[in-house]
């Protein structure tokens, strides 16, 4: 029989009763809703609601039930409504009369609402140390090649000479705003709902404050009605790994493009690599465009879950069970990823000799050319333009800048002396661009130091 079967005389279509079921995804969510249980129980015998010698037998039978699921001794029925239903229905199974006293002064709505709300937390943290590993790989990287120089690009094009530890740590910017996302997250879900009820609280006399301590969160809901409706912390989560998703998917997508034939700066490692089943020569890049990939997906979950909260009424509504599946199946998603793109960075090759030679090309010295002039005292736009005649003329003859003898430099300019040649050296290009958060080698030096600062403090 179901928990709210005394209303009704007949059974629910088996179809209908199927279709209404969660126990296929929420069943991961039983270690929350025992711990949950546990400190509502016991709250209940502190307050004298039900006997204490009930609130023991349930906290005891609870305590073997999570041992034997965890032990693999018990196995989580899937005929059940849902992971309460089922916990419940063991536990009377187990006690008999005191397990039916459990869900006293309780809610299914603020139930799934605790549980959440712990699990959301639980997950936040997990993949925020996955994360800082992800950094601390990267930062060893960026250590290594904090002076190879490489191409910078913007709208896909050559643009300015970089290293390849200033490229990378771009990267560890956008995954350290994801991990300070994800704490900031939990913070904002670090809120305990149970005793909301229904909607409106309950007749007894619930110690809150004793369930939230005991279950080790900072603050209490403040309305009992926002407490069961309230799916936002849930899609800020799914926000959060949205954003994690796409940072993922530009590093792919470069990857994808660096091991490319054409440029050549990197090799991946064949342990993350795939072949053709028809063209013997191809290495393909599989793991990163499955990664690329399945950023939509995780996309697809917060807009998902937006779509399902978006028209509801005050309070809860069932449609609100569609949060389980969007937010498990991102975080599964988003773990996966994570954990296969820092194995994949880390057996990396880099061909800096590769990089090097494409950094000579495309004229990526321009700009320190025309810098050279206005420190001679040329109007930036004016030496903008002297230095575009001297690209052009470059380009019909097919050679660098660097590559323009010294009459050559002066016919386009009279002010140009042999200074010009060790000022739009690759070396001076990078070097020269020594400002907070420039390529320079000491300005990364300073961001490399922030870097493990921050990894210290992160624990």
């Amino acid at each position: 029989m179901k928990l709210w079967g005394g209303r009704f005389r007949g059974q629910v279509d088996e179809s209908a009763g199927l279709f209404n079921s969660s126990i296929g995804f929420d069943q991961r969510l039983y270690r929350q809703d025992i711990s949950g249980s546990i400190a509502h129980a016991q709250m209940l015998g502190r307050q004298g609601i039900i006997p204490m010698r009930d609130a023991d037998a349930i906290t005891g039978a609870l305590r073997d039930i999570l041992a034997d699921i965890e032990s693999g001794e018990l196995e989580i029925d899937t005929t059940a409504e849902d992971i309460h239903s089922f916990i419940e229905t063991e536990l009377t199974s187990r006690i008999g009369d005191a397990g039916r006293r459990l869900h006293t002064g309780r809610s299914r709505n603020d139930q799934v609402a605790l549980d959440m709300r712990m699990y959301v937390m639980d997950e936040a943290e997990a993949l925020r140390a996955q994360l800082i590993s992800l950094l601390s790989a990267l930062l060893v990287t960026i250590k290594k090649y904090s002076d190879a120089i490489m191409p910078g690009f913007t709208h896909m094009q050559k643009a300015q000479p970089i290293t390849l530890g200033h490229h990378l740590m771009a990267y560890f910017q956008m995954f350290r705003r994801d991990c300070d996302r994800l704490h900031n997250c939990r913070e904002g879900t670090d809120e305990m709902p149970l005793g909301a009820g229904a909607i409106a609280t309950t007749t007894y006399p619930l110690d809150r404050d004793y369930v939230r301590v005991a279950l080790g969160f900072s603050n209490l809901t403040e309305n009992s009605i926002d407490s069961v409706s309230d799916r936002d912390f849930c899609i800020e989560f799914l926000s959060c790994l949205s954003i994690i998703m796409m940072h993922l998917s530009r590093f792919c997508e470069e990857l994808i493009l660096w091991s490319t034939d054409t440029l050549g700066f990197i090799e991946i490692s064949d342990a993350y690599s795939t072949g053709s089943s028809l063209m013997p020569q191809k290495k393909n890049p599989d793991m990163a465009e499955l990664i690329r990939g399945k950023t939509g997906r995780v996309f697809g979950s917060l807009i998902a879950l937006l779509t399902v909260m978006k028209g509801l009424p005050l309070a809860y509504n069932k449609d609100m069970q569609e949060d389980k599946e969007a937010v498990f199946d991102a975080v599964d998603t988003v773990k996966a990823c994570v954990g296969i793109f820092r194995g994949m960075f880390q057996s990396t090759s880099f061909n800096t000799d590769n990089m090097y030679k494409s950094a000579l090309g495309g004229y990526m010295n321009a700009t320190d050319a025309a810098d050279w002039l206005v420190k001679k005292g040329v109007p930036f736009r004016d030496a903008h333009g002297i230095t575009g005649r001297l690209v052009l003329y470059a380009i019909e003859r097919g050679v660098p800048l660097e590559g323009l003898n010294l009459d050559e430099f002066k016919a386009i300019s009279p002010l140009f002396d042999e200074t010009i040649y060790n000022a739009i050296s690759a070396e001076v290009c990078v070097n020269s661009r020594n400002l907070v958060g420039g390529p320079a080698k000491a300005a990364l030096k300073k961001a490399i130091g922030n870097a493990e600062k921050y990894l210290r403090e992160q624990g």
